[in-house]
Parts: structure tokens; C-alpha cells; sequence
């Protein structure tokens, strides 16, 4: 192995994604993902900009007129708290539905980079849909107690204020990092625990990739399309950093 992998960063990890999600052997396992990714958050989205405002005059109402004031501070908690739940929710919908097609295109990148191959194809995706789905889930289980936990900091004036943005950003970084680099993970039935402790051995390449991956999906447009990209460079970060954890080609 070229020792220049090991130099690779996070975000340098996310480029090659996008690279590869180009390749012409590779854009029909990408057109799946992308469209799910497009449908479900293009739709939720502009669902949310609409109720937005009916939301805010609803809030007005409900206020006393001595509390007005408290519109000021609590409309920019109320949109971040909404946002937030939205994006939870249309994003665990989305990676429930694109679990089996992101694992397959894991797949069909890994064998690209390692140059093995596989006749297994759309029989072994739906007959190994289940466990996707259970994993899914497993990470949702992962998430929510904890996502929770850091919002909860936001309703703690000064202290809890300052320091909950920051541990947010830090905790959707390595959920971005755990979400997308479990795909070629579990493609190898590395368990959830063990996939965990792995990212964590090199935790500044897996937090630098996953910071990545959460700075594009704020972005519009961006977020949209960062689904492929990040399950194609994360698989690249797979083949070049977890060799020892590969067993050959995939096999489901």
C-alpha cells in the first residue's frame, strides 16, 4: 500500500467520492441513492419552508402581549430545533430506503479499487436487505439517545448555550463519519461495535471525513447530492486504511 494513503485527509477522502461517483461503471449503482436523496429531502424541504411562516403567527398568537419580547429569543431556538428534527427524521427515512443501494454501491467501488469482482448482484441485494435494514436501525438506536442529549444543552442558558453548538458539530461529524463508512463495514459483517472501535483507532481521519460530509450536507443543493459522494469516498477510505479487516471479495 502506497504510503501516500496514509497522508490522505478527510476531506480529500470526500473529492475522491466525487470522482468516483462519475466513473461510467459506477453511475448506475449512483442514480438509485441520488434519487432518493433528491426526492425525499427536495420534498421535505420545500414542505418545511412552506408551514414555516404559518408556524411563526401561530407562535404570536399563543404569546401574551407582555412576552412578545420572548419571540425575539425564541424564534432562532424554535427554527434551529425544527430543522434539526426535520433533518433527523427525512434522513433516517432516506438512508432506511437507500441502505440496500448504498451497500451495493459500496460494493461495486471496493471491487473497482481492490480490481476483485463478484457475480453476486440484485438477488443477493434483496436477499440481503433485512440485515441492511436491522443495521440501520442499530444506528438510529445509537444516534437518538444521544443526538437528544446534545440538543437538551441548547435550553441551558451561557454554559450550556456556548458549548452545545460545538458538540453538535463534533457529534454529526462522526455520525456522518459512521453512517456512510458502515457500508463497506457491514458488506464485510463487520459488526456495529467493532466498526465503531476501528473509526475510532484513527480518529482524526474518521472525524476530518465525517466533519467534511456534515459541512456539505448543510450546504443547499450540496446536501442533495452528498449522499453518493460520501458512501463512495468512504469506501475509498475503507479499501486504504482497514486492509486487516477485509476477508476478500465481498461476500453476502
Amino acid at each position: 500500500m502506497s504510503a501516500s494513503y496514509h497522508l490522505a485527509s478527510g476531506p480529500q477522502y470526500l473529492l475522491r467520492g466525487w470522482a468516483l461517483m462519475w466513473e461510467p461503471d459506477l453511475r448506475s449503482f449512483v442514480l438509485i441513492p441520488l434519487a432518493v436523496n433528491l426526492l425525499l429531502f427536495g420534498g421535505a424541504f420545500y414542505f418545511l419552508f412552506l408551514q414555516l411562516g404559518q408556524l411563526f403567527a401561530w407562535f404570536e398568537q399563543w404569546l401574551p402581549d407582555y412576552l412578545h419580547w420572548l419571540s425575539y429569543l425564541l424564534w432562532p431556538l424554535a427554527v434551529v430545533t425544527i430543522v434539526l428534527v426535520f433533518s433527523l427524521l427525512f434522513t433516517s427515512v432516506a438512508n432506511m430506503l437507500a441502505a440496500p443501494f448504498n451497500g451495493l454501491l459500496a460494493e461495486r467501488v471496493e471491487q473497482k479499487l481492490t480490481g476483485t469482482s463478484s457475480d453476486e448482484g440484485w438477488f443477493a441485494l434483496l436477499r440481503d436487505t433485512p440485515r441492511m435494514l436491522g443495521r440501520e436501525w442499530r444506528k438510529l438506536a445509537y444516534y437518538v439517545p444521544r443526538a437528544l442529549g446534545c440538543l437538551l444543552l441548547f435550553l441551558v442558558p451561557a454554559f450550556g448555550q456556548t458549548l452545545a453548538p460545538l458538540l453538535w458539530f463534533a457529534f454529526s461529524a462522526w455520525m456522518m463519519a459512521i453512517q456512510y463508512c458502515d457500508y463497506p463495514f457491514d458488506n464485510h459483517k463487520v459488526d456495529f461495535d467493532r466498526m465503531r472501535r476501528a473509526l475510532a483507532e484513527k480518529r482524526r481521519l474518521t472525524w476530518s471525513f465525517g466533519a467534511s460530509v456534515s459541512l456539505c450536507a448543510s450546504l443547499p443543493l450540496v446536501n442533495l447530492l452528498i449522499m453518493p459522494v460520501a458512501v463512495c469516498g468512504a469506501t475509498a477510505l475503507w479499501v486504504e486504511h482497514y486492509p486487516q479487516l477485509r476477508t476478500g471479495p465481498v461476500s453476502r
